[in-house]
Formats: C-alpha cells, sequence, structure tokens
C-alpha cells in the first residue's frame, strides 16, 4: 500500500509537471513564435516550484518592462518617500530689496516640474511668493537655470534616431520641465500639400522647422519630430490626415532648463518683481558657494513609480534612472546608473552582471535582460519593505494602465498584475498571478521578432498565461 501511494504522488507530481509543460510548449512551437526570440520563466513564489521555464537565462530586448529593474532599483535605494530637490539659489545678497547678483535654479532631475502628469502646475507661483518672503523686490542678475547635476548626454547615445526628439524620447534634463514636451500646432489641408506650422504650444522663442509633413488619406499621426538637445531648429516629417483643420504633433522641447528659467522671469516680472537680464541657463560646470534661497520637493517617489509603471512612462523612468548615478559620483552619468543598479542588486544576491542595461526606459534596443532575472526581482520585492509601493505600481490586467486591454474579459481580469512592453517586434510581459488558492506566481515572458503582429502576440501570450492559471487554481 505505501508502494502504491508513493506511485500515485509521483503519477500527480509526473502529470502536474507535464501539464505546465505541455502549455510551454503549445505556445512556443505555434508558426507566430516558432523561430522568434523568447524567454520564459514562471515561479511558484508561495511553494518555490518553477512551473515553467524555456530559454530563461538568456537576455532578450525586453522594451518596457526594462521599467521592473528602474522602479525596483529606485525604491530600494532611495526609498517610497524619497522626493527630489529643486533649489533657489543666489551668489550675491539681499539689499534693501535688491538681489545684487544672479538668480539660479538648481535642479536634480526632478520630472514633476510644470508635469501634466503629476504634481503641482502653479509651483512657479510658490516660487515667487517665496523669493517675495525672503525680501528681494528685484534683481539686478538674471535667472539662470542650472543643469550640471545632470552630465552633457541629454540624448541617450543607444536611442535610434526614429525616437530621438518625440516626446516618448524627450531629452533627460536636471531640470525637466513641462514634461520636456511641445506640441507643434500643424494646419492640415489638402492630400499631397504640405503641412503649415502654426505655432508651438508652449511657445519656444527663435523655434525654427525643416517641415516635410505631408497630409495623406490616413487617418492617425504618422509624424516624427527630430532634433538634438539645445538646438533650435527641428526636423518634421511622416504624414497627418487631410482636411482636418489644426492637428497637433508632439515634439520635445529643446531646452527645457532654459524655458524654465524664462517662465520664472516672467513670472516675476509679472508679480511687480524687476529682473534686469535676460534668462540664462548652465549645463555643466557650474560654480559653486551660493546661498540656498528655498527648496522645492517633488512628489513622494511612490506616486512617480506609479506613473512610470502604470502609464510607462519614458521621461519619468528616464529621470529617475539617471539620477541613481549621483550615488557613485557628479554629474549623473549612464554608465554610474547602470552601476548603481548592479551594485544594488548584487548586495541583494541578485546578479545583473549579464544583463545590458542602456537606459531606464527600454528604449534603447541594446538593453537586454533574462525572463528569469525579471522572475528573481519580482520574488525579491514580494519579500521588500517596499512591497507595497511597487504593488501598488503595477497595471491590473483589463482594468487599470498599460493592462487595460490585456486579459480583458477572461478569468484573469483582475488577477494578473504586470508591466508590458512593446515597441517594434518586442512584446513583453513581467508581474504577479494570483490563484484562487491563495498562491501566487511571479512570470515573465519576453518574445522578439515574432512572424506575425503584436496584437496576435498578445493574444498568444494571454493564452499561455490562461493555460497556467486553469492547470493551477
Amino acid at each position: 500500500m505505501k508502494k502504491l501511494g508513493f506511485l500515485c504522488v509521483l503519477m500527480i507530481s509526473w502529470l502536474y509537471v507535464n501539464s505546465q509543460q505541455s502549455a510551454l510548449e503549445a505556445f512556443v512551437t505555434q508558426p507566430l513564435v516558432e523561430s522568434a526570440n523568447v524567454g520564459i520563466y514562471i515561479k511558484n513564489l508561495s511553494t518555490g516550484k518553477v512551473m515553467a521555464s524555456y530559454r530563461e537565462n538568456n537576455v532578450i530586448p525586453p522594451a518596457s518592462t526594462m521599467k521592473i529593474i528602474t522602479t525596483t532599483s529606485a525604491l530600494e535605494i532611495l526609498g517610497n518617500d524619497f522626493r527630489f530637490p529643486t533649489y533657489l539659489e543666489t551668489d550675491g545678497e539681499i539689499k534693501d530689496g535688491i538681489l545684487h547678483g544672479n538668480l539660479y535654479i538648481r535642479g536634480t532631475g526632478d520630472p514633476t516640474l510644470g508635469s501634466q502628469r503629476v504634481g503641482n502646475q502653479s509651483f512657479l507661483y510658490h516660487w515667487v511668493r517665496a523669493l517675495r518672503q525672503a525680501g528681494i523686490r528685484e534683481i539686478d542678475g538674471q535667472v539662470i537655470a542650472d543643469a550640471s547635476f545632470f552630465d552633457g548626454d541629454a540624448i541617450n547615445p543607444q536611442w535610434i534616431w526614429e525616437d530621438i526628439g518625440n516626446y516618448y524620447a524627450p531629452g533627460i534634463y536636471a531640470l525637466p520641465y513641462m514634461d520636456n514636451t511641445m506640441n507643434v500646432q500643424l494646419r492640415s489641408g489638402q492630400i499631397g500639400s504640405v503641412a503649415e506650422v502654426i505655432k508651438t504650444l508652449p511657445y519656444i522663442e527663435g523655434i525654427t522647422f525643416e517641415n516635410h509633413i505631408r497630409c495623406t488619406a490616413i487617418t492617425y499621426d504618422g509624424a516624427y519630430v527630430h532634433g538634438v538637445p539645445y538646438c533650435n531648429h527641428r526636423y518634421l516629417v511622416g504624414s497627418v490626415p487631410s482636411n482636418r483643420g489644426v492637428f497637433g504633433v508632439r515634439g520635445d522641447i529643446p531646452n527645457p532648463p532654459l524655458l524654465l528659467a524664462q517662465h520664472l522671469t516672467m513670472r516675476l516680472r509679472e508679480n511687480g518683481i524687476r529682473v534686469a537680464k535676460e534668462a540664462g541657463f548652465i549645463a555643466e560646470n557650474a560654480p559653486s558657494g551660493r546661498i540656498v534661497l528655498y527648496e522645492h520637493q517633488s512628489e513622494l517617489l511612490s506616486t512617480l513609480v506609479k506613473e512610470i509603471n502604470q502609464e510607462s512612462n519614458n521621461l519619468y523612468a528616464e529621470q529617475v534612472f539617471r539620477y541613481l548615478g549621483s550615488k557613485i559620483a557628479l554629474p549623473c552619468t549612464i554608465h554610474n546608473s547602470a552601476t548603481t543598479i548592479q551594485n544594488c542588486w548584487f548586495h541583494r544576491g541578485i546578479s545583473l552582471q549579464r544583463c545590458f542595461i542602456m537606459d531606464g526606459s527600454g528604449l534603447s534596443p541594446q538593453d537586454a535582460v533574462s525572463a528569469k532575472t525579471l522572475v528573481d526581482l519580482l520574488s525579491f520585492m514580494q519579500q521588500s519593505k517596499e512591497k507595497e509601493a511597487f504593488i501598488a505600481s503595477l497595471p491590473v490586467a483589463g482594468e487599470s494602465g498599460t493592462l487595460r486591454s490585456f486579459l480583458r474579459d477572461t478569468e484573469l481580469a483582475g488577477k494578473v498584475i504586470a508591466k508590458s512592453g512593446t515597441t517594434s517586434r518586442i512584446k513583453s510581459y513581467a508581474g504577479y498571478m494570483y490563484l484562487q488558492n491563495g498562491e501566487i506566481l511571479a512570470f515573465a515572458v519576453l518574445v522578439n521578432n515574432a512572424n506575425g503582429k503584436a496584437k496576435n502576440v498578445q493574444k498568444a501570450i494571454e493564452k499561455l498565461l490562461l493555460d497556467v492559471y486553469q492547470k493551477n487554481r
């Protein structure tokens, strides 16, 4: 009887493992992905059992699931209650209501300054009030934006030309402003005509365009804005719908720090504080020895992390990523940010040495990470003191963020929280699945170069996860 019982246990165990592998085999052998670069790892965090694995140690470009590495690292290193400081400083003195010297805005990377996503858009009025309270009625110098906390690589050298200059791949500065995004207002005309540039929102002094945007029969925004940091010339290409009147195309602001200094100068003058000279900016090698007049703080890091993961906000991810480099040296560099992240996880028992960390958002096609590494990070966060902030940041399948359409109207709607990643020829997901018996699975599915459309890859991944859920509930 004991032997019979033992054989029954073995048979049940074999059937259980085989059922997981059959779902996996069905996924990787279908024509859609059989020639693709695929990495899969699914682990039961409640029991420690590996449910399914396929090329789990192969490093694969993850697209925006890279943000899991950025946000978990930031929470572990900085803590969920961290706030980015921005300082108003002077190199002069205040005497009889006159600031004899310059007013500096020294940034450390706060992405919420003037942001449409998070934060207080009326913050400039608080700054003006603080300067009044400091006794300033006149400035005989200028307002200068100091962006020297970050190095001069405002554009990541690993990004591709198609992305650079567009709203989703803006320059990264120690003083970002207004999401580093401008809206180029075009007048759409007849098919075949060149769309007319009307203005930009916000107004950018001195900006010029080389415009090649055609009006065509398309029904979507097919236009791109290209340009480099600190340069006021932008190259417009692509197409927009014809006969649509005014049509907006988003691109990056050429010099956000300078625009912030210009806007503060304008607000000061509007409120009766004379500023003698026009605004300026410093990108590097800023002088030291200033006096701090006021310190502005961002929203909590937990709020920023939620914006990053829920809405896949590249700007916020890159600003947080770049700040992490300050833990090694100033100015912050991409290399030091990547090293800080690797050191963070090495001390927590997870090696990222085989990963390629080129940025914080996943925009770089040179980023590469394994499915197992992502699951290792997800597993760690279940025991971390930052668990609550991280879990709250992830979109819910079928309900919120970038997962609104993922697993909608299925058994797993509301039972999966995850970060998605989508770019040209990449579809990936990594997160948690909650079983009916209370157990939790961590999973990562990375697919590159599938033989089909992204929506079909999504459906295949949904089926894989549903198969695993149904075999384990």
